[in-house]
């Protein structure tokens, strides 16, 4: 190698193209590593300044070669050697010498300016500050044809070039939509569109620059047109990486309600869903199973859209989503309950999948994965489902009949943050309304326990404040009714049971200091229906209470209740916390005197909205 570039040196000395091509030739033939150590910067640099494209062609890939290690790459970071790069780069025409020689520069260029610019934000910033980006992304104006080999090269070093240079700061990916790079790869996408597999290579290397900008620039937004070719360009292909690239960047896009809208008008999601429906069967490698994944998690993501949720809802997506209930492949399944919780987002909505038994479905399927060793994925999106569905108030009783309850409560066992706080969340909307239920669940010792236990050592917050809220929300439908009833006739034996489990009443109390303005009334009214019930029956039920309330310290969590959110507090609030406290005046000594160590009574004083009504 000493001899090679030895002789190089001399080649160019002696400005003398026909001896330094086959030098040129040797070095770029040699393993990369084998010239690290010597300078030929500026020897290739001075031999791309002759006037002979045979030595520019043969100067560039040389460069191409050598830059591939960090040592050489630095070195040719440089303003001259980029200028003088790019001075020779051209969009290839026939007219200059033929076409294959121009070509070939092209290439070999691209390969020079793609490997300097690898990992290299010197030269990146060399390119933007040069303004020659300009000239790079004109290449793309090229018409390739890429049944020529030599062209499908160009092909792929030409966008290699462009995704290494947009790889670098985000100023650059912006100059680069300024400079309307998205408009020219949108061009050659729809060009695609006539023959999707015959251009595969083309797609192979138009789509990375797109995702590169989408991965550079926050909320970038690619106009409708581009969004339905690379729609139409999914529904076509056949080529898994080409699948994978558009599900991509249509998931990146469909984060925008706008482009939901689009893509359901489109008809991507039966589209995909027939193509799932397809391949199904064969999809058995990892590969194929990432590239499911990502079109389900699509569909599930265009659902996620009101405008597109109810556009498709009368398309037959709806039937397709349910017949995917009955899937043994378990991405499908997940997907099929998933974008039927997503359906599930109006009371009519939801009525429907009751009439249609559709319900019944969801349940079977949770019943058999209801335990600590099933997927939590499908627990998760099951619990997430059946909690929209049973929102509205006629489907209650339909779901406490079919057997919610008994299915649900042995998944007490699992300890998943996620699973546990859909599964809280479930519980507590179809105890809404429901006394009897409510009732019985106050009763169970084993959830009222376990919700104590949740609702103090829980690290979710989110698991933290469904424990919190069903145990309230437990004594408000079971006991709301009939707070007021005669005390000999109301049976009390849920709240007896509650208040003897060890820090359930000191959950209720804490919670009175929630930052939610939601959980503290909820707090309230729980605690109002506890004070006023054990009030009304015997003193050591009461006695036992009171004791309660001062070891969990409730003089100093309303205290900082009405310190902390007394200005925000709504009137509904502040009623059920006078109403609270008016309770607690008339228990026992020790409990009044424990309101009074903590100045409960002037602090309600201090409540704005208070001030207010007693001004009027």
């Amino acid at each position: 190698m000493d001899e090679i570039i030895a002789g190089l040196k001399n080649a160019t000395l002696e400005k003398n193209s026909e001896r330094a091509l086959p030098l040129l030739k040797q070095i770029s033939d040699a393993e990369t590593n084998l010239c690290d150590k010597y300078d030929i910067k500026n020897d290739l640099l001075e031999l791309l300044q002759l006037d002979d494209t045979k030595v520019h062609i043969q100067a560039a890939r040389c460069i191409a070669e050598v830059a591939k290690t960090d040592n050489q790459r630095a070195k040719f970071s440089k303003e001259d050697v980029i200028r003088r790069l790019t001075d020779l780069l051209r969009v290839p025409t026939p007219q200059d010498n033929s076409a294959d020689v121009s070509l070939e520069l092209a290439t070999q260029l691209c390969r020079a300016l793609g490997n300097i610019c690898y990992a290299n934000d010197d030269a990146r910033a060399i390119i933007k500050e040069l303004g020659v980006d300009e000239r790079i992304f004109a290449l793309l104006d090229y018409d390739v044809d890429t049944d020529n080999e030599d062209r499908d090269q160009f092909v792929r070093v030409r966008c290699g070039l462009i995704s290494n240079y947009l790889l670098g700061s985000d100023d650059i990916a912006e100059r680069a939509v300024e400079l309307k790079l998205i408009d020219k790869l949108e061009k050659i996408l729809t060009r695609c569109l006539t023959d999707v597999d015959q251009h595969e290579e083309l797609l192979l290397s138009i789509l990375p620059p797109l995702s590169i900008l989408t991965e550079q620039i926050s909320d970038l937004c690619f106009a409708p047109s581009l969004n339905k070719t690379i729609a139409k360009i999914l529904a076509k292909c056949t080529n898994p990486d080409i699948a994978e690239s558009c599900l991509a960047l249509l998931h990146y896009e469909a984060q925008n309600d706008d482009v939901k809208l689009l893509l359901a008008e489109e008809g991507l999601c039966e589209t995909i869903y027939q193509l799932l429906e397809k391949y199904k069967t064969f999809a058995n490698t990892d590969e194929a199973r990432v590239l499911m994944k990502l079109a389900c998690d699509l569909i599930v993501l265009i659902l996620t859209g009101d405008k597109s949720m109810h556009y498709l809802y009368t398309t037959p997506l709806l039937k397709g989503m349910e017949d995917w209930l009955d899937s043994y492949d378990v991405e499908l399944l997940t997907t099929g309950v998933l974008a039927l919780g997503n359906f599930a987002r109006t009371d009519s909505h939801c009525i429907y999948m009751v009439e249609k038994k559709i319900v019944h479905k969801l349940l079977s399927i949770l019943a058999k994965n209801n335990g600590t060793e099933h997927q939590m994925t499908l627990q998760h999106a099951l619990l997430s489902t059946l909690k929209n569905i049973v929102i509205p108030k006629p489907n209650k009783a339909a779901f406490i009949e079919a057997g919610l309850v008994d299915i649900i409560l042995p998944m007490l066992e699992i300890h998943q943050a996620p699973v546990v706080f859909k599964l809280l969340g479930t519980l507590r909307m179809t105890v809404d309304g429901q006394a009897k239920l409510a009732s019985e669940l106050l009763q169970n010792e084993k959830l009222v326990k376990q919700l104590v236990h949740w609702s103090q050592t829980s690290e979710f917050t989110g698991v933290l404040g469904e424990s919190l809220r069903l145990m309230a929300w437990l004594i408000k439908h079971a006991y709301y009714q009939q707070k007021d009833s005669d005390s000999v006739t109301l049976d009390d034996t849920g709240l007896r049971k509650f208040v003897a489990i060890e820090g359930a009443v000191a959950s209720m109390v804490g919670m009175l200091a929630s930052t939610h303005l939601v959980m503290q009334n909820e707090a309230l009214i729980a605690l109002t229906i506890l004070t006023t019930i054990f009030h009304n029956k015997t003193t050591e039920d009461g006695s036992n209470l009171d004791q309660l309330l001062v070891q969990a310290n409730v003089g100093a969590k309303l205290a900082e209740q009405i310190t902390l959110n007394g200005e925000s507090m709504t009137k509904e609030i502040v009623e059920n916390l006078q109403t609270f406290v008016k309770q607690l005046h008339s228990s026992s000594d020790a409990l009044v005197t424990h309101l009074r160590e903590h100045n409960i009574d002037e602090l309600l004083k201090t409540i704005p909205s208070l001030v207010e009504y007693c001004t009027l």
